[in-house]
């Protein structure tokens, strides 16, 4: 398992090949020499160029200020 620079262990997820090539070759159309060409840059183009740009996640300190201001009301 790798660990982060502060060595703690860093959970990681295997890149989604079956979901990319999926896209790449069915959504996109790409033959399969033009799509195992691309850089993963230009695949992270493509897929921001079809379903858009995804927002930064919210940072803990930010979620923390949001929950304090906004508890869970356990009553309901």
């Amino acid at each position: 398992m790798p660990f982060s620079g502060s060595g703690e262990r860093v959970e990681r997820t295997p890149f989604p090949w079956t979901q990319a090539m999926g896209f790449g070759l069915g959504a996109l159309r790409l033959s399969p020499d033009a799509f195992w060409r691309m850089t993963p840059r230009e695949l992270a183009a493509a897929i921001e160029g079809a379903f858009g740009s995804r927002a930064a996640p919210i940072d803990p300190a930010s979620f923390a200020a949001l929950r304090a201001r906004f508890p869970d009301d356990s009553a309901r």
